[in-house]
């Protein structure tokens, strides 16, 4: 190798990388041999690095060991006290042991050093990893909604699409329906399959049910598309391709499925259309009602069944007179109740009989003072 190269390749001399370079008898099991051989040196590589990690600790309780001794000569030579010769003595004798035996650890050291780089490379030490990770490509779990939120997000997102989810609901031909979903891919969700179902209902309100129909179907669709995603366990912007393939090719069954659930669907919208048509008729009842209230709170209609037939036939035919006689026939206490009622339910109004009643009375009191004077 020429200096001018500037790369030292002797380091590639002594590498010791596989066994199966080995030739063995056909008669031996290769794979065991080989896996024999592997153990056999990873046991070896084992106690060699022992043998390095025991010689560094020694050397390091050699030294550590000469320092406390040091420290102890300096205690005793800093004391300057009498009878301590003879122990300073033997301390600094165990110091001079200690250096011995450090300069041979050192030694060992040093030559196993030199047995470790001689050591040639083998599958197990050619190379090392500079960094381990691992990456999951996994969906993280999404914390779930509450209803305000998914409610608040439906309205978002209708708010924002509800053009492009019509024109989707009116499309009749899988490949229509196939490259709109491609070109407006955000449709794929949930929000489009609950605005589809809203849109079923009112047209069934309005009795449109040729269109309530159509957008059913469309409805299925994306349903059928979103419980493709749930089964893969993969977005539904990325499997919607997939269920037109199948559809469009789909076996009995499958075709069977799917009208199936349409059919139940348009069982379910009818249900609910004609739930939302009674609540409206009752809303509006409820509304007359309460504007014929009368000044009671009472309400005239209900005041007027719970009468008996006389009085009805009075109120019917606007006789007065037909309605007292109907009061006067009854029981005091009922005639008053019944009367009450009609008065809090505006079928009866007092002061407009009133005047009528103080006519009479004055007749009678003019017929009285006639008889007087006669007499």
């Amino acid at each position: 190798m020429t200096a001018a190269a500037g790369i030292d390749y002797s380091v590639w001399d002594h590498i010791y990388v596989s066994d199966d370079e080995d030739a063995t008898h056909p008669n031996v099991d290769t794979p065991s041999l080989y896996r024999m051989r592997h153990r056999a040196r990873l046991e070896r590589m084992a106690e060699f690095q022992q043998r390095g990690e025991d010689l560094e600790n020694n050397l390091a309780e050699c030294k550590r060991r000469i320092e406390e001794t040091q420290g102890r000569v300096r205690e005793l030579e800093d004391g300057c006290k009498e009878g301590v010769e003879e122990e300073l003595s033997k301390v600094r004798a165990e110091v001079r042991k200690l250096k011995k035996e450090e300069e041979l650890c050192e030694k060992r050291m040093q030559e196993y050093r030199r047995e470790e780089r001689k050591v040639p490379w083998n599958v197990d030490t050619l190379s090392k990893d500079g960094f381990s990770k691992s990456v999951l490509n996994i969906k993280p779990v999404a914390k779930e909604e509450t209803e305000e939120e998914k409610e608040e997000k439906h309205k978002t997102f209708v708010e924002k699409y509800e053009k492009e989810i019509k024109h989707f609901g009116m499309l009749h031909r899988w490949d229509d329906s196939q490259k709109y979903l491609s070109d407006n891919v955000h449709l794929v969700c949930e929000e489009t399959a609950t605005c589809l179902v809203i849109m079923c209902i009112d047209l069934e309100v309005e009795e449109k049910h040729a269109l309530m129909e159509q957008v059913a179907h469309q409805t299925i669709v994306m349903q059928f598309i979103l419980d493709l995603a749930q089964t893969l366990k993969v977005d539904p912007r990325g499997c919607f391709r997939q269920f037109f393939s199948k559809i469009k090719t789909a076996d009995k069954p499958y075709q069977d499925a799917f009208n199936h659930e349409l059919e139940l669907l348009k069982e379910r919208v009818r249900g609910r259309a004609q739930i939302r048509i009674e609540n409206a008729m009752k809303e509006i009842e409820e509304e007359e009602r309460l504007k014929r209230l009368g000044p009671g709170g009472l309400d005239p209609v209900e005041v007027y069944e719970s009468l008996p037939k006389e009085m009805q036939r009075g109120f019917d035919e606007k006789n007065i007179q037909m309605l007292q006689d109907a009061v006067s026939r009854l029981d005091p206490t009922e005639g008053k109740y019944h009367m009450m009622r009609c008065i809090d339910s505006g079928l009866w109004v007092p002061n407009l009989g009133g005047d009528d009643d103080d006519d009479d009375d004055d007749d009678d009191d003019d017929d009285d003072e006639e008889d007087e004077e006669e007499n």
